[in-house]
This record gives structure tokens, C-alpha cells and sequence, in this order.
């Protein structure tokens, strides 16, 4: 098969053709730790662990390397740390380990290297000092910024005119700049917040600027020039603009990575997502509600170019879906490789091999459900069936796992089910039925059954 991408550095989707097919290489923009990640933060891990899975498919699990880097110096860290008296250290290896076991319930793989920010400083300062002697940065006032007008052809990624540029790009106007345009590789640090020796003789500690940290940490891990770079939609400009001018201006290259990928924002029913709108949804929030794989499914029905309207209706869609295959699969185990051919696999690889295009090769699973069913005899089509979901990340359990996960979740504590059962019958008694259809799909997800009468929820069972 071939494997197309959406490159947005040529706007085009263009055959996947590696550097060396030995060794694939793809670097994508990981967290922020200072606090729990929210379902936006979940929509890039998800795509990209599906590319990941369906590359190692390609090329063999030993020839592709996946970087996901961990961003634990900012300006948002040392102050959460702050607020919480706690030590900085504290605070990421803390909010990291939350990340790293909710992505895990999310069903996906651990990138190949998870490199930190803080023990890639010598790299960083490297590639400064590399920038400084070839004329693409300068320091000023114990600053090094890189120097925007000396690189021609700046903006190629995000093509956006001057104007939006300079609009956009956030950076401080400061009388120290040479350029509105220009952006900072390294800063002097604060009184009390980490610092490091500084590059270029500046005599105070420092910290590095944000960009270079992904810039040090992908040559580090994967060289000077690599296959995909990935990340979301609102990093093209100015963070992975300005990687592409750093990077390749430090190793004079025509390009830092060959394909670049970003994944579609999210909205929350119909809203963007802020902590403002009373709105904000963590990933550990929803996963107290709903199995993992059900959001994993929920989020690969849309196309990952696309905006994905996260909806209280697409989780509960997904999870009678998942309920319905694991149904079919029962506690068979997935074919194997080794185990003969498996062509409703080939068929979800050729899917996925258009651009990531998971809303096609979910409905073909839905195809393939029908056609595992029918058989009574076949339980090699069962395991054909999981192998071929196995690919996407999903039916990673047996079917007795998952019911008994379930059964758990729903005995967990009946006061509980009977809160919610109250707080339904107010809520459709005011006629707020989104809000009652939500606490339904809630208590569904859990294996509880309601009994409706004309006067609201009658009794309750938990299905077996």
C-alpha cells in the first residue's frame, strides 16, 4: 500500500517516501506539565499514536522512532509551583505521571524517546551559539534572539502576510530588538526561578526560549533532518515557524522535517473550550466517566484535519459501538502476525494510508462487525476483525475484561447512581433534556439500565 500525507508545509497531500525506510522518524509536540491535560491536549496524542502504530505496520516496530518531547521550563510551571509551595521538579514529575496514565487509558503506545526539556540545555545552547556565529541571532541585554530578516524566506510554513505575522507572533516589543519580528532563543532568569549557564559569554543564568527547546531536542533524538513533524493546528505559527527557521539556519539545511502534520482544533459542544466559559474538560475527568477506549473512538470519528465538535452524543455513540464489537469478538484473541494473511487488517491499513483518514476505515469496521457476526463458525474472522481494530488502538481487551470493568464501575456505590437518577428527573422536570440525556449516557457507560415512567426513573439495574 501507499501511505499518503497531508503535508502543511506543501498544502498537499503527498506519498510518504522516508529518508531511509530503516529508520522513520517522526517528532511530535508533547505536554506542558503544570497541570491535568484537558481533551484538546488528547486529540494529537490519538492521531499521531494511530500514525505511529500504523508506520511500524509499514516499516517494521524497530525502524520508527517516535519522539514526544515533555516542556517542563515555563513560565506557567514556576508559577503553579509557586501557588502550590511545592518544588518545581516536584510539580512536573508529578503532572507528567498524570499525563502518562491518562494517555495510557487512552490506549496508546509510549513514543520511542520522551525527552525533557531541562536535560537538553547543552544542546540548546549549542544550537545558539551556532545561530550567533553564522549571523541568524545576536545577543542583547543577556538575551539572544534569533534574527528573523536573515532568513529570505521565513514564513514558508504558515505563509501568513508581514502584517499577521508580526500580530500574531506574541513576542515582547522590546528596544533591544533589532526586528518587530525577531524572537528569543535564551533570557535571563528571574530570582528564584531555574536557571542555567548561560551561551555566548552572557554572564547571568538563563533559561531557554520555548521554541529552541523542541529545535535541541529533535536533533538530539533524530538528527538534522528528519521525516514528520507534528503537533496541532495552532502551532504552526509562530512555534514550529520558528523551529524550521532555527533549525535550519543552525545546520544550513533546506528543510528540518520533510512532512508536516497538525491535527484540527477542538470545540466542546459547539463552544471553544476555556476555563472562562466554565467549559474546560480534563482528559481525567472524562475517563472517570467513560472507558477509555470510548473516547479514543469518539475522537477518531472525525477526520484529524477537521474541527472536532466534542459531544456528550459521540461519546455515548462510541461506547454502544464498542459495546457492540466487543459482543462480537468475545474473549477471542486478535490474529496474529505470523498467523496468515489478514486482509480486513490490509483493508484498514489502505484506509488509514489516505492521510490518517480514520472516518473511513471506522465505518469499514462497522462493514467488518456485520461480516464477523454473520459467521457462527468463524472464529478466525473474529480475530481478523480485532486485529484489524487492534490497529487503530481499539478492542484491546477481551470481551469478559470489558464487561467485568464495566460491572465494577456500575456496583461502585448505588447512593451515587441514585444522586444521579435524582438529578435527571429535576433536569427533565425543567425540561433540560441535553442535561438529562448526559446523566443517561453517564450511567449507561457504567452498565446502568433506567426504567422510565411517565413520572421519571422507576428503577434501575445494572445490565449483565
Amino acid at each position: 500500500m501507499e501511505l499518503r500525507l497531508y503535508n502543511t508545509l506543501t498544502r498537499s497531500k503527498d506519498p510518504f517516501r522516508p529518508i531511509d525506510p530503516a529508520n522513520v522518524r517522526m517528532y511530535v509536540c508533547g505536554p506542558t506539565v503544570y497541570d491535568h491535560a484537558h481533551i484538546g491536549n488528547a486529540r494529537p496524542v490519538i492521531v499521531f499514536d494511530v500514525l505511529f502504530r500504523l508506520l511500524r505496520r509499514l516499516y517494521g516496530e524497530r525502524h520508527v522512532t517516535y519522539v514526544r518531547n515533555i516542556t517542563d521550563v515555563d513560565d506557567k510551571i514556576n508559577a503553579r509551583a509557586a501557588d502550590r509551595g511545592i518544588s518545581i521538579r516536584d510539580l512536573t514529575e508529578e503532572t507528567y505521571d498524570w499525563f502518562r496514565k491518562d494517555t495510557a487509558e487512552l490506549g496508546c503506545l509510549r513514543p520511542t524517546v520522551e525527552p525533557r526539556a531541562t536535560e537538553h540545555i547543552a544542546e540548546m545552547r549549542t544550537l545558539i551559539e551556532r545561530l550567533v556565529a553564522s549571523g541568524h541571532a545576536y545577543v542583547a541585554e543577556d538575551h539572544v534572539l534569533f534574527n528573523v530578516p536573515a532568513m529570505p524566506d521565513y514564513g514558508r510554513l504558515s505563509r501568513r502576510p508581514l502584517d499577521e505575522m508580526i500580530a500574531g507572533a506574541r513576542v515582547d516589543v522590546a528596544p533591544y530588538k533589532r526586528d518587530a519580528m525577531d524572537f528569543v532563543l535564551w533570557k535571563p532568569s528571574a530570582e528564584g526561578t531555574p536557571g542555567w549557564e548561560s551561551p555566548c559569554g552572557i554572564a547571568v543564568p538563563g533559561r531557554p526560549g520555548w521554541h529552541i527547546e523542541c529545535s535541541a531536542m529533535s536533533w538530539k533524538h533524530l538528527g538534522e533532518t528528519f521525516d514528520i513533524h507534528g503537533g496541532g493546528i495552532d502551532l504552526v505559527f509562530p512555534h514550529h515557524e520558528n523551529e524550521i527557521a532555527q533549525s535550519r539556519c543552525a545546520f544550513d539545511s533546506a528543510v528540518m522535517a520533510r512532512t508536516w502534520m497538525h491535527n484540527g482544533f477542538l470545540m466542546l459542544e459547539g463552544e471553544k473550550m476555556s476555563k472562562s466559559l466554565g467549559n474546560f474538560v480534563t482528559i481525567r475527568e472524562l475517563l472517570n466517566d467513560w472507558p477509555g477506549e470510548v473516547l479514543r473512538l469518539a475522537m477518531l470519528s472525525t477526520h484529524y484535519r477537521q474541527p472536532i465538535n466534542w459531544t456528550r452524543q459521540g461519546i455515548g455513540f462510541a461506547a454502544k459501538t464498542l459495546d457492540k464489537w466487543y459482543r462480537i469478538v468475545g474473549d477471542e484473541p486478535a490474529q496474529r502476525e505470523g498467523e496468515g494473511e489478514n486482509p480486513f487488517e490490509a483493508e484498514i491499513a489502505e484506509r488509514l494510508g489516505d492521510d490518517l483518514n480514520s472516518p473511513s476505515a471506522i465505518s469499514h469496521l462497522h462493514h467488518l462487525a456485520t461480516v464477523a457476526e454473520d459467521v457462527d463458525t468463524s472464529s478466525a474472522l473474529k480475530r481478523r476483525f480485532k486485529a484489524a481494530a487492534n490497529l487503530m488502538g481499539l478492542l484491546q481487551e477481551t470481551e469478559s475484561e470489558w464487561r467485568a470493568r464495566q460491572a465494577q464501575d456500575a456496583a461502585v456505590d448505588a447512593a451515587m447512581v441514585e444522586e444521579l437518577i435524582a438529578a435527571r428527573n429535576a433536569a427533565r422536570k425543567a425540561r433540560d433534556f441535553a442535561a438529562a440525556d448526559h446523566i443517561r449516557e453517564q450511567l449507561a457507560a457504567k452498565g446502568v439500565v433506567l426504567m422510565d415512567g411517565k413520572d421519571g426513573t422507576t428503577s434501575w439495574e445494572v445490565a449483565r
